[in-house]
């Protein structure tokens, strides 16, 4: 027997947010590239292609928290990508390609922060949800 399966009301949660947050955020960076690049400092280029990846990013994290049981691997690629896209965004900060306004800075920092929260809570959740054996 093997603990490949997870359930618990806090990763559900957890990763329903974390997918409704991510969709917000990527439709506004899809959507509004430009006018949020202008007010930022960012690249319009990088804002459009981050968004148009939360997009699908958040529908499976909706998907995922609509089940009662899940593997464990889905759930444990969210959390490295939620680390990834932390790292990435202070990189964005100190080696990329745009100079940010101040409220550049501060919007990407933000976002990094909630992105870590959810990493940590989704781990969190992880570790607390009922493992289920499978033959």
């Amino acid at each position: 027997m093997s603990k490949t399966n997870v359930s618990g009301s806090l990763l559900r949660r957890v990763l329903l947010l974390d997918g409704v947050a991510s969709g917000a955020t990527g439709l506004l960076g899809a959507l509004a590239a430009d006018p949020l690049g202008a007010l930022t400092g960012l690249e319009p280029g990088i804002l459009r292609a981050a968004g148009m990846g939360l997009v699908p990013f958040s529908l499976l994290l909706v998907y995922l928290a609509s089940r009662a049981t899940l593997p464990a691997w889905p759930v444990w690629c969210v959390v490295a990508m939620n680390v990834t896209w932390v790292v990435d965004s202070v990189l964005l900060l100190t080696h990329g390609p745009t100079t940010p306004t101040g409220l550049g800075v501060a919007f990407v920092m933000a976002q990094a922060l909630a992105v870590a929260v959810f990493a940590a809570l989704e781990y969190a959740g992880m570790r607390r949800g009922a493992t289920v054996a499978v033959a």
